[in-house]
């Protein structure tokens, strides 16, 4: 992919050290860890059936990753199971129960000794509630204050404001982030990280070109939030394929990771941001980890502003999925945990 944003040479000697060699590291990333997926199953069933339509994560499978060295899970849930029939509305507490016990089992790792555990809350939504786009930023906001309401005493939380906006104005993508901002500080929730999300399905490669509705990047948009505690994290997907979906196995080459995050880690450094790589995933075969390797090294090589990533996806009813990393018995579980750990 051409690149349209220069890269200055704090970033190029960054590069030139990003290999997938086994040198001894200097740093690690803050958040490493996992997409667990099931809870946003079945979403066109509503408000569906747990244990028919969707599932929530087996906690044995969380001490299984930590015990692996990672700290960091993505718990992806369903904005109208949460907050059934509007986003004003009252928090369904069947959903948030599950929620809740989950969020706690990961967090409640948290000690002095043991390092810091976190858990992510995503409504894997993309910018959509009922299949509809979001318009209306006061009732995001709203939501946004309910949820933050339940976990504003917990800081191991991270408020993940939605998952991969896309076919929308980009100003109102900006506007709802904010809106989700202003929402979560307002429930008193002043200690979390926000992973905020762009247009786009927020890839890392299109960050600085691909144009919403409206013709703007995020790149154009999305600097300008802001919050008061200054916790902003600008999370962004990276898939290696040939059309960066996360559709195929194959990925493009042994350095297309790196290649690809490239624009949107200079974009950070110049705007002085911190970045999440909320979801990257690749086959199981000698390219993919290769590539795999590299873009993680370019992570860990410029973690000034990249805070950590988040492998796409672990969940018990992801049976034979490419890139499982389900405990013991997923796909990608033998050939991609090692390298996380690794770099956590």
């Amino acid at each position: 992919m051409r690149l349209t944003t220069p890269i200055v040479t704090t970033l190029a000697v960054c590069l030139a050290t990003a290999t997938h060699s086994h040198r001894k590291r200097m740093n690690k990333m803050v958040f490493a860890g996992i997409n667990e997926s099931g809870p946003e199953f079945g979403e066109t069933t509503f408000p569906g059936t747990y244990g028919t339509d969707y599932t929530w994560p087996n906690l044995s499978t969380i001490d299984t990753f930590i015990s692996q060295g990672l700290n960091t899970f993505r718990i992806n849930v369903l904005m109208e199971r949460l907050v059934p029939d509007q986003m004003t509305g009252s928090l369904d507490e069947a959903y948030l129960g599950n929620l809740t016990e989950t969020v706690e089992y990961i967090t409640g790792k948290s000690t002095n000794k043991s390092g810091d555990y976190y858990a992510l809350i995503a409504p894997h939504n993309f910018g959509r509630y009922y299949g509809e786009v979001i318009n209306s930023t006061d009732d995001f906001g709203a939501f946004w204050k309910t949820v933050a309401g339940a976990f504003k005493d917990n800081p191991y939380v991270v408020f993940d404001t939605n998952n991969e906006y896309h076919d929308m104005p980009g100003a109102l993508v900006a506007q709802l982030n904010q809106a989700a901002i202003d929402g979560i500080r307002a429930a008193g929730a002043g200690s979390q990280y926000i992973a905020v999300e762009g247009n786009a399905y927020t890839g890392a490669w299109t960050w600085t070109t691909a144009q919403g509705t409206d013709g703007k990047t995020n790149a154009e948009t999305m600097g300008n939030l802001t919050d008061p505690s200054n916790k902003i994290l600008y999370e962004m997907h990276q898939y290696l394929d040939e059309d960066g979906s996360g559709t195929s196995e194959i990925c493009v080459s042994e350095t297309i990771g790196r290649e690809r995050l490239e624009a949107a880690t200079q974009w950070l450094i110049d705007n002085n941001k911190s970045g999440l790589l909320g979801e990257y995933a690749g086959g199981v075969n000698p390219t993919c980890q290769a590539a795999i390797e590299d873009m993680l090294t370019l992570i860990d090589r410029n973690n000034m502003v990249w805070k950590g990533a988040l492998w796409w996806a672990a969940g018990p009813w992801w049976a034979d999925y490419m890139f499982s990393v389900e405990p013991t018995d997923g796909p990608a579980y033998d050939t991609y945990v090692p390298i996380m750990k690794r770099f956590h």
